[in-house]
């Protein structure tokens, strides 16, 4: 039996991670920073997949959940910028 489940694994395909080369932020201030603190946590495309539904103020309120609920690693001087790259360039229209 144990030689039954180790061939069904050898044989599965390999789980495919995200392909962050697919994934182009739009050109802005702070693109580097978004890029360096948001996608040491998660991929990048959570950054347009979300876009349809986020304003400033929805942008802003994800951004210090990250923060404040996950741990994620900014500084605060660095929140307003990633907000601002978020709100422009994919904040609700």
């Amino acid at each position: 039996m144990t030689a039954l489940i180790a061939l069904v694994l050898l044989a599965a395909p390999a789980a495919k991670y995200p392909d962050e080369n697919r994934v182009q932020l739009k050109d802005g201030p702070n693109k580097a920073l978004v890029i360096g603190r948001c996608a040491a946590c998660h991929s990048q495309d959570y950054i347009p997949m979300n876009s349809p539904f986020l304003d400033r103020k929805g942008w802003e309120a994800e951004v210090n959940k990250m923060v404040k609920a996950y741990g994620a690693p900014m500084e605060p001087d660095e929140v307003a910028k990633i907000v601002d790259y978020l709100a422009t360039n994919y904040g609700k229209k």
